[in-house]
């Protein structure tokens, strides 16, 4: 079926639609990463985004049981150059089509995504449709105009679990992991280190967090403005200090504002299993996975009691920091290294090790 990518600017692309037929908006970002799709369409800090994929062809190994990040896809649609005939994998339980069509996403190939790449690069992202409905190229991008983008959304309570639970029952640190949009690797890679994890939305209150007693807090990834967070951000203001925190992704921009900070959008946000980010102490280079369109101005953070601990090598924006006195990291990339390289899964050990010495 014929499908229509519609952009807020007036840029049109046309091609051939797969998975659900529908019309779904979202802000329109690309993805520089070669593998790894299934869980880049399962990322709750996706909700309220259209992804295209750079690399030309996806698909090719299917979708299986093991690789979800989270209990079904949150990506608002999908784009690529093709997507795989064939699905071939001995983990493989469906094809990528299939999933989609499950799930009611939708996504479309034949586009030219070096040209939208590019056009992102130089305009910024920006508000977009895919339709399988509509095609009238004109109504298609006045739908683009009339979505509501992510400024100043509040997206964290769209995709958070509805209670507290288990993740596993036996551990010799007790963490607290405040769901905000959180990736399920995290929860794996804690239970490995010998950590006793319990999920609490992040609607919960900082007497609730404390009330479990725990031994660390992590505080995850999600979607949306960070900026539109103030009751995370005023919850995390009553825990410093009191538990030894770990924020990752937009837990790292929570932190930003609880600590005095402001975050500002960037122009097309960083999407992709291969940014490099410098380690400031040590002098290693990481190859990180990224997933944001927003980030804390280092310019607004107090130098006497905050250390910048990381650094985008690719435009020197901020990647990590740690309190000075209390017992507090955080970095904006993903250190669960699902998908990518396992560079950074040393900052699980810090936090372990944070809450042994605490």
């Amino acid at each position: 079926m014929k499908a229509i990518l519609a952009l807020e600017d007036g840029t049109v692309f046309r091609g051939n639609s797969f998975g659900a037929t529908t019309e779904a908006c979202g802000e329109v970002v690309f993805n520089t990463s070669m593998s790894g799709y299934q869980e880049i369409i399962t990322d709750p800090s996706y909700k309220g985004q259209i992804v295209a994929m750079t690399y030309p062809l996806i698909g090719n190994y299917g979708v299986n049981n093991e690789d979800t990040e989270a209990r079904k896809p949150f990506v608002e649609g999908f784009i690529v150059r093709e997507i795989s005939k064939i699905a071939s994998n001995w983990r493989s339980s469906d094809s990528l089509d299939s999933y989609f069509k499950k799930n009611n996403v939708v996504g479309i190939e034949g586009v030219d995504t070096r040209a939208l790449t590019l056009h992102i690069r130089e305009q910024g992202a920006m508000k977009a449709v895919i339709t399988t409905q509509e095609t009238d190229e004109g109504k298609a991008v006045e739908s683009a105009k009339r979505s509501p983008g992510l400024v100043g959304r509040d997206l964290v309570k769209e995709v958070i679990c509805s209670k507290p639970y288990e993740w596993n029952a036996q551990g010799k640190y007790h963490v607290v992991a405040l769901d905000c949009g959180i990736k399920l690797n995290m929860l794996r890679i804690l239970a490995g280190l010998n950590c006793k994890v319990t999920v609490m939305p992040a609607t919960s209150s900082a007497a609730d967090i404390m009330n479990l007693h725990p031994d660390g807090l992590l505080l995850s990834n999600g979607p949306g403005d960070p900026a539109a967070l103030s009751y995370i951000v005023g919850n995390v203001k009553q825990l410093l200090g009191k538990v030894p925190i770990f924020g990752i992704c937009l837990g790292h921009q929570v932190i930003g504002q609880a600590l005095g900070g402001a975050t500002y959008k960037l122009k097309f946000g960083h999407h992709g299993a291969n940014h490099p980010v410098k380690d400031l102490k040590t002098g290693k280079v990481l190859i990180t996975v990224q997933n944001h369109g927003f980030c804390v101005d280092t310019a607004t953070l107090s130098k006497k009691d905050i250390e910048i601990t990381h650094v985008n090598l690719n435009d020197n924006t901020l990647e990590g920091m740690r309190h000075k006195k209390l017992p507090l990291f955080s970095v904006q990339f993903h250190p669960e290294a699902s998908p990518g390289p396992h560079d950074a899964l040393y900052l699980f050990d810090r936090f372990v090790e944070m809450m042994k010495n605490n």
